[in-house]
């Protein structure tokens, strides 16, 4: 497979054009700085569910391979290296790469960051596989998550998250969010939004199963955090059918 049938040029330089101000919680990445501690918090419940780990344990994924495809500038990448994990992430900006890169050094972490796209690790596999507000930005949805299942390991957890196709993400996302700056213009294309059900779809079709579907919901005092209500954005997990 081509690596260009999932990714989308002009994607990646929308997202490549922000690469300098992406760790700056106030700029044009802060939405996703908002996002971080939930999105956290949901791969914590779900390696420590599917693994049996030690919930206080601080280092849980010492000893385990993670990839995160569609890194940005590695703002969840740095925390799953401080987890234990050894992380390759990957990403079709070289922008994105460049400012990853020097990020994690001037932290003194040592993550395996590339440019490219999911079909450029053939044959590697990984123990978690997270893609984060990526989905909807891909050239081919079905391509891009039978990629993800391919780097999966046989005892692995791929998570996702995604906005859904609701009148309320229009709302919050467009109309509102890239309106008033929260978001950057041409950041999202509704069009382009899974629903969970479709999701799910794309993901049983590569050969996985659905363990657990979180929504994200949104309140100004507080923040994002995990919710029953699936309306705004969504995580979903899914694993290898057990032998």
């Amino acid at each position: 497979m081509d690596a260009t049938q999932t990714i989308d040029p002009a994607e990646a330089a929308h997202f490549g054009a922000l690469a300098a101000d992406w760790w700056d919680p106030r700029g044009s990445s802060a939405m996703l700085h908002r996002l971080n501690p939930a999105r956290l918090a949901y791969v914590r419940r779900q390696i420590d569910a599917l693994w049996g780990l030690d919930p206080a344990e601080r280092r849980p994924l010492a000893g385990r391979r993670a990839l995160d495809v569609g890194c940005g500038a590695g703002l969840l990448s740095e925390p799953l290296a401080r987890l234990g994990a050894e992380v390759a992430a990957i990403d079709a900006a070289p922008e994105n790469i460049a400012a990853a890169t020097a990020h994690a050094e001037g932290q003194g972490l040592a993550i395996d960051y590339r440019a490219c796209g999911i079909e450029d690790l053939a044959g590697e596999t990984f123990d978690l596989v997270v893609s984060m507000e990526v989905v909807e930005h891909v050239a081919d949805v079905a391509g891009f998550v039978a990629g993800l299942a391919a780097a999966l390991a046989d005892d692995g957890l791929l998570i996702l998250s995604t906005p859904n196709r609701t009148p309320l993400s229009k709302l919050a996302l467009i109309t509102i969010g890239e309106e008033i700056g929260m978001v950057p213009r041409g950041t999202h294309d509704w069009t382009k939004f899974l629903t969970p059900g479709e999701l799910s779809a794309h993901v049983e079709d590569a050969g996985l199963i659905v363990v657990d579907t979180t929504g994200l919901s949104f309140n100004p005092a507080r923040g994002f955090a995990l919710s029953s209500n699936l309306a705004l954005d969504y995580l979903l997990a899914a694993r290898r059918q057990p032998a």
